[in-house]
């Protein structure tokens, strides 16, 4: 009998600590055969996070606040993450709210895949979030305002801004009723097709016309990518140096030859100007100048004769006033 008495005990014992085990597991207090690391974040406030509350990436648990302590002005939160959880170094951590009963937890965004990840112990970066107080105090003061807005229209205020515009619809009921009927009037046409526009709208002939012009409109605009697109070949072959263009252009022989040859059109230029060499001496010569002067008026005397006298007497004269 106290066998039987004591091994009901103890199965009664083991059978509760297996429960309680199993009660904690569920409710995140033990997580048993998983292994994690900590990451840790750094806070303004910690807006009723409590120790427990869950860590979530797009929604899905990979964790939970482990400790959360104040650390040099700010709210150091301590997270237990799961093992093969990847959280970048770009990745913003942030407090949100679940529920008005104070459900906080800390959401983790992914970052971009090409950041390294976040080693054990690292801090994540954060983001601050309104907490649930900010957001009603925020609210009380819209309610406010729409409460101001209410009672500036309420009794006479009302009167006062409504009535003069009462009064002008009454005093101007007749040309608005014959504005009212010219509107409808020109609804009626325009849905029928008539006027300027209705004929912009439901003209067949102005839509094909319309369709024709942004169809024209495409082609040039491909004729144009074709132009422009054959432009660019020209400029990338002149580049590479090739065709006539490409190798004026490219060819340091041919450039170092028209250089060249720049240069020795400037040495005769300039020798010409300074009356050097034969064609020098024949521009800068005032005498060959003067010379050249009097031959020509003596051949014009003597073409002005030419009509008075033959031929024998012409080539006499010619040398006559020559020598």
């Amino acid at each position: 009998m106290k066998n039987t008495l004591e091994t009901r005990l103890g199965l009664f014992v083991a059978l509760i600590v297996i429960a309680a085990f199993f009660i904690m597991f569920i409710l995140g207090g033990f997580e048993l055969f998983q292994r994690n690391y900590r990451l840790h974040a750094l806070f303004n406030t910690a807006q009723e996070l409590k120790i427990g509350d869950r860590v979530k990436m797009a929604g899905v648990e990979i964790g939970k606040v482990d400790d959360i302590q104040l650390a040099d002005g700010k709210v150091k939160v301590t997270m237990k993450m799961r093992e093969g959880v990847v959280v970048r170094t770009d990745s913003i951590a942030a407090i949100h709210f679940a529920g008005l009963m104070g459900q906080n937890f800390v959401s983790i965004d992914f970052g971009s895949a090409t950041a390294p990840k976040l080693d054990p112990e690292q801090n994540v970066k954060t983001a601050e979030q309104p907490d649930l107080n900010t957001i009603m105090a925020r609210l009380d003061s819209v309610a406010g305002g729409i409460e101001n807005i209410t009672k500036t229209f309420s009794g006479d205020k009302i009167d006062n801004i409504l009535g003069p515009f009462t009064d002008f619809l009454k005093q101007n009921s007749a040309p608005l009723t014959a504005t009212i009927a010219n509107l409808r009037a020109m609804s009626g046409e325009i849905a029928e097709g008539k006027g300027t526009i209705g004929k912009l709208i439901y003209s067949d002939a102005l839509y094909s016309s319309t369709l024709t012009t942004v169809s024209n409109l495409q082609n040039t605009s491909d004729e144009i990518k074709l132009t422009l697109g054959d432009a660019r070949k020209i400029i990338d072959g002149v580049n590479a140096g090739e065709g006539s263009l490409g190798k004026l252009v490219k060819d340091e022989k041919l450039y170092a030859e028209t250089t060249t040859a720049m240069t020795n059109l400037k040495e005769i230029l300039q020798k010409m100007n300074n009356g050097q060499g034969t064609v020098g001496k024949l521009i800068n010569d005032q005498e060959f100048y003067k010379n050249a002067k009097l031959t020509l008026q003596k051949m014009e005397k003597a073409a002005d004769e030419l009509e008075d006298t033959g031929p024998l007497s012409v080539i006499n004269s010619v040398i006559g006033k020559l020598f």
